[in-house]
C-alpha cells in the first residue's frame, strides 16, 4: 500500500520577526540627519547671537558668513540629491541652508536694523516659499517641515520682540500653497504651532503686564493674522480635500489667540473683540444651512464643528462682558434657546449640544443667584430677588422646553427610557425654575406678603405638577408600563415634597388667606388624584371595566 501523501497543516502562518528599529534601512540616517539639522542651525544662532554678544567678528562678517554658508548647504544638497542614496542627506542640506537663511534674514532686521521690518517680512516669506516650494518639488514633506520647524524654534533665540511674531506668521503663510496641493498634516502643526503660542505668550504678557496700549493692539493685530491665515487656508484646502480634518484641527488651534485676546482690554473693547470673532465663526458654521452659499464655500462637516464650538466660547466671552451678576443667566438662556431651535429645525446635534451647555450655564447662573438659601429666607430673597431674577426663571422654562422639543426632532428620545430620563431631569428643573420665578415676582411686586404669596403659588404649582404626572402614568399604565411607572413614582415623590413643603414651611410663614388658599387648592388636588387612582387600579383588576 503506497504512502498516503502528508497533508499540509494549516495553521496561523508565523509572523516574520522585525529587525530592531536601529537595524532598519535608513533610519540611523534619518535619525543623523535631523540631529545634524539640529545642530548646524545652532551653530548658526551661535555665529549670529553669541559672536554678537561676545564681540567676535564684526556685523557684517556674521550675517555675510551666515548666509554664504546656508547658500553652500542648499546647493550642496540639491547636487547631491537623485545620486543613489542620497535623498536623507539632500533634506538634511537643504532644510538646514533654507532655515539658516531665514534666521539669518531675522537677525538683519531685528539685531542689526539693517531692514525696515516690511522688507525683512516679504525677504523671509521669499525665503520660505522657497523652501517649501522645493519641498514640493522633491515631494518631502521631511524638507518642508524641518524648515517651517528648524526657523519657527530658533527665532526666537535671534529676537525676542513683537517682529517675532511676524515672521512665525510669515512661516504659517509660507505653508498655505504646499496644503492645497499636498496632504501633508505634520506641515499643517508646525506652521501653526508656533504662531499660535508665541501669539498666546504675548497676550499673556500684555494682559498681566503694564504693556502700553499701542503694544496691545499689535498683539490683537497678531491674533487676529493668525485666525484669518487659519481660516483662509483651512477654507482653501478643504474645498479640495474635504476630508481633511487635520486643516480643520489648526484652525481650531489657530482661533486660540484671538479668544484670549480680550483678556488685554477693558470690557467695551473686549466685548467689541469677542462679539465680533464669534459673528465671524458661527457664520462659517451656518453656511452649510444656506444652500446656494453651501455650494459654493463648500464648508465639511468637521469645520462647520470647530467653528460652532469656537464661536459659541467667543459668545460666551460676550456674555460675560455685556452681562452683570443679575443679568446674565436671562442672556445664557436666550442663547441656550437660540442654539436649541437651530438644531432642532436643522436637525444639528452640534448646535443642540451648545444650546444645551449654554442652559446647563445658566441654569448655574440661576442658582447662583436664587439658591434654595435665598428662596428659603425672605429677607436674602428680597435683597437679591427681583424682576432680573423672574426673566430668568422664565427664560429657564422656555429653554427647557426647547430642549425637549429640539431631543424630539434629533431623534435623542426614541426610546421610553431615554424620554423617561430627560422627562424626569427636565421636570425637576422646570419644578425649580417655576419655585424661582414665583418668588421672584412676589418680591418684585415690593408688597410685604409678596415673598409669602409666590412661595404659597410655587406650592400650588408643585402640586399641579405632580397630578399632571400622576394622570399621565394612570394613563399609560397599560400602553407603556415603564415610563408610567416613571411617572407615577415621580408624581407621588413630587407629591410628598409639596406636602412637606405645605407643613414644614408654609405653615409656619404664610398668614391668613394665603395659607387657607394653599392648603384648599392642595387638597383638592389631593382628593381628585386619589379618586382618579383609586378608580385606575380598579379598573385594571377588572377586565369587564376596561372594555
Amino acid at each position: 500500500m503506497p504512502p498516503l501523501p502528508q497533508q499540509q497543516r494549516r495553521g496561523v502562518p508565523v509572523r516574520e520577526r522585525r529587525a530592531p528599529w536601529w537595524q532598519r534601512e535608513g533610519v540611523v540616517s534619518r535619525v543623523l540627519a535631523v540631529a545634524g539639522v539640529g545642530v548646524t542651525l545652532i551653530g548658526v544662532v551661535m555665529l549670529l547671537v553669541l559672536a554678537a554678544q561676545a564681540g567676535f567678528f564684526g556685523p557684517v562678517p556674521r550675517v555675510v558668513a551666515g548666509a554664504v554658508f546656508s547658500g553652500v548647504l542648499v546647493a550642496f544638497g540639491m547636487r547631491v540629491h537623485g545620486k543613489a542614496g542620497g535623498q536623507v542627506g539632500a533634506v538634511a542640506l537643504a532644510a538646514t541652508g533654507i532655515a539658516g537663511g531665514y534666521l539669518d534674514v531675522v537677525a538683519v532686521t531685528t539685531m542689526y536694523g539693517w531692514l525696515n521690518p516690511v522688507v525683512g517680512y516679504g525677504v523671509a516669506l521669499g525665503i520660505a516659499a522657497g523652501g517649501v516650494g522645493l519641498a514640493m518639488q522633491w515631494r518631502s514633506q521631511a524638507l518642508a517641515v524641518m524648515v517651517v520647524l528648524g526657523a519657527a524654534l530658533l527665532s526666537p533665540v535671534v529676537t525676542t520682540e513683537l517682529a517675532l511674531l511676524a515672521f512665525l506668521i510669515v512661516l504659517q503663510i509660507a505653508a498655505v500653497p504646499v496644503q492645497l496641493e499636498r496632504d501633508w498634516p505634520y506641515l499643517h502643526i508646525v506652521r501653526t504651532v508656533p504662531a499660535v503660542l508665541a501669539t498666546i505668550i504675548a497676550v499673556a504678557v500684555a494682559g498681566f503686564g503694564d504693556a502700553s496700549r499701542g503694544h496691545r493692539y499689535e498683539v490683537l493685530a497678531a491674533g487676529i493674522a493668525v485666525a484669518v491665515v487659519g481660516l483662509v487656508g483651512t477654507v482653501l484646502v478643504v474645498r479640495r480635500r474635504s476630508g481633511d480634518v487635520a486643516a480643520s484641527l489648526t484652525f481650531a488651534a489657530a482661533t486660540m489667540p484671538l479668544l484670549a485676546a480680550p483678556a488685554m482690554f477693558e470690557r467695551r473693547t473686549a466685548v467689541l473683540i469677542s462679539a465680533g470673532f464669534a459673528a465671524v465663526l458661527l457664520l462659517v458654521a451656518v453656511v452649510r444651512w444656506i444652500p446656494k452659499l453651501a455650494e459654493r464655500v463648500r464648508i465639511p462637516g468637521h469645520l462647520a464643528l470647530v467653528a460652532a464650538v469656537a464661536g459659541a466660547f467667543a459668545l460666551l466671552e460676550t456674555c460675560f462682558g455685556v452681562t452683570d451678576t443679575q443679568t446674565l443667566p436671562v442672556a445664557l438662556f436666550l442663547i441656550a434657546l437660540t442654539f436649541l431651535g437651530a438644531g432642532g429645525q436643522q436637525r444639528s446635534r452640534v448646535a443642540a449640544g451648545i444650546g444645551a451647555a449654554f442652559g446647563v450655564f445658566g441654569m448655574v447662573a440661576l442658582v447662583d443667584i436664587a439658591g434654595p438659601a435665598t428662596l428659603s429666607d425672605q429677607w436674602y430673597a428680597q435683597e437679591r430677588l427681583g424682576i432680573s431674577t423672574a426673566l430668568s426663571a422664565a427664560a429657564a422654562l422656555a429653554a427647557l422646553a426647547a430642549a425637549f422639543w429640539s431631543a424630539r426632532r434629533l431623534g435623542l428620545v426614541a426610546r421610553e427610557s431615554d424620554a423617561t430620563a430627560v422627562a424626569v431631569v427636565g421636570g425637576i428643573a422646570s419644578l425649580y425654575a417655576v419655585t424661582a420665578l414665583t418668588v421672584s415676582l412676589g418680591v418684585a411686586t415690593g408688597r410685604p406678603d409678596g415673598f409669602l404669596a409666590g412661595h404659597g403659588i410655587a406650592t400650588v404649582v408643585w402640586m399641579a405638577a405632580a397630578t399632571a404626572a400622576l394622570f399621565f402614568g394612570l394613563r399609560r399604565l397599560s400602553r407603556a408600563p415603564q415610563s408610567a411607572k416613571v411617572a407615577l413614582a415621580g408624581g407621588l415623590l413630587v407629591t410628598a415634597a409639596a406636602l412637606a413643603k405645605l407643613f414644614l414651611f408654609d405653615l409656619a410663614t404664610l398668614d391668613g388667606l394665603l395659607r387657607a388658599a394653599a392648603f384648599l387648592v392642595v387638597g383638592v388636588l389631593l382628593l381628585l388624584v386619589g379618586t382618579r387612582y383609586a378608580r385606575a387600579f380598579a379598573e385594571a383588576g377588572d377586565p369587564a371595566q376596561r372594555t
